[in-house]
């Protein structure tokens, strides 16, 4: 999204809107990334688990 098109949606939805849709954009990516941490960190337990054989 370049600069015109930002200026646009300000003019025509408010900076409040714009800024709130910007950060739940960016806010869901690293939602995304820490699911993902998440799956790895359970699934390192998981193997260290039965690797321990408790």
């Amino acid at each position: 999204m370049d600069t015109q098109e930002i200026f646009k949606a300000v003019g025509n939805f408010g900076f409040p809107i714009v800024l709130s849709w910007y950060l739940l954009l960016r806010m869901e990516q690293r939602l995304d990334k820490l699911g993902d941490c998440l799956h790895e960190l359970s699934s390192a337990i998981v193997k260290e688990h039965k690797t321990n054989g408790l």
